[in-house]
């Protein structure tokens, strides 16, 4: 013990001796050293969400083998979060109950995630604008085909005073008809051509009332179907579920986690998730920008993620590899035993 200790100090004095010959290399492998590591917590656990720069830091120094503060070119905790917006790696703002920071995700992989989910949200826009669109111009040819048309009065004129007049208030073309073949002899051909026109019109209101309510069905039908396409192609930002199999994408956590398959234990402001690793039983809390779903074989259970159909249980019939989607039977809820296609795999995860 006694030798270890002699060793020990004298490799300390060395280190004094050296950091005393070029005191701005050391501060600078210092402060270095403590900025990765700061951002490397900051990203690992509280991932792009705004906190407390206390918060961090005190979480941070928990761990004996972290650099502190003292030891690097910044005097106060203040002093680094502005830096770290000078340096635009992290959002911060100050507020009466101080500063927070945002940590700036540059991954090209979760940058390319973004932009995905922008285009989605103006597509679902787009989607919505239309339906709107759609409704209003049936609404419109709904209004204007309740416009009557004005009745047109004309003189009743005898052509013959000696001829009797004759009404039939029996309902119904048949009844009408007989009526006429009855009496075409005392009324004569006027009167006949009269009846035959009646019911001529009467056949063709009827016509046209049958044709205007089959417009106004298929009106209906087809806004009922807009309203459920919507439904189930309404979409959110997020999509994380407990108990669904996740693959990591993100390389920063090394080759040990990269491509490896989790599943989700808990899910933290619906953005963030606590997974279990598969091979090695690790638990990781990670960003969904860092997971992604995994696709099982044909007749495996899935779990819905976005969409109408959210939540819903389901098996796996086929998938289509062109367009990235997939064949599924929901099995589970009210709509038990419905055959959905096209749902794209970023919507659906293999569960555990």
């Amino acid at each position: 013990n006694g030798f270890k200790c002699h060793c020990m100090s004298e490799s300390h004095q060395r280190q004094l001796l050296l950091a005393s010959e070029n005191p701005q290399q050391f501060m600078d492998y210092f402060s270095e050293e403590f900025r990765n590591d700061f951002l490397e917590l900051l990203r690992r656990r509280f991932g792009t969400k705004r906190v407390h720069n206390n918060i961090v830091y005190n979480e941070y120094i928990s761990h004996r083998e972290h650099v502190h503060m003292n030891a690097t070119q910044w005097e106060t905790l203040t002093d680094f979060t502005k830096w770290l917006g000078r340096e635009g790696l992290c959002k911060v703002d100050e507020t009466p109950k101080g500063w927070y920071i945002q940590y700036i995700d540059r991954d090209p992989e979760t940058i390319r995630r973004q932009q995905e989910q922008e285009r989605k949200k103006k597509q679902d826009l787009d989607d919505e604008e239309k339906t709107a669109k759609f409704i209003e111009k049936q609404v419109r040819r709904g209004l204007e085909g309740k416009e009557l048309e004005k009745p047109v009065y004309t003189e009743l004129n005898r052509e013959n005073e000696e001829e009797k007049v004759a009404f039939n208030l029996n309902k119904g073309a048949s009844t009408s008809i007989a009526a006429s073949s009855k009496t075409s002899s005392v009324l004569g051909p006027n009167a006949l051509k009269m009846v035959e026109g009646a019911v001529k019109r009467k056949e063709s209101s009827h016509s046209s009332g049958q044709s205007k309510e089959k417009k106004k069905k298929s009106a209906l039908d087809e806004i009922m179907e807009l309203e459920e396409e919507k439904k189930r192609t309404a979409r959110t930002d997020y999509w994380l579920q407990p108990e669904i199999i996740v693959k990591i994408v993100t390389k920063k956590l090394g080759d040990k986690y990269h491509k490896k398959k989790a599943v989700v234990k808990e899910v933290i402001d619906k953005y963030t998730a606590v997974v279990k690793m598969i091979d090695s039983g690790d638990k990781l809390k990670l960003d969904q920008t860092h997971l992604e779903t995994v696709i099982p074989a044909p007749g495996k259970k899935i779990l819905v993620l976005n969409g109408g159909y959210r939540g819903n249980e389901g098996i796996l019939e086929s998938i289509n590899e062109k367009s990235f989607s997939a064949t599924i039977t929901i099995d589970s809820g009210p709509l038990k035993g419905r055959r959905v296609e096209g749902i794209q795999y970023e919507d659906i995860s293999k569960l555990a």
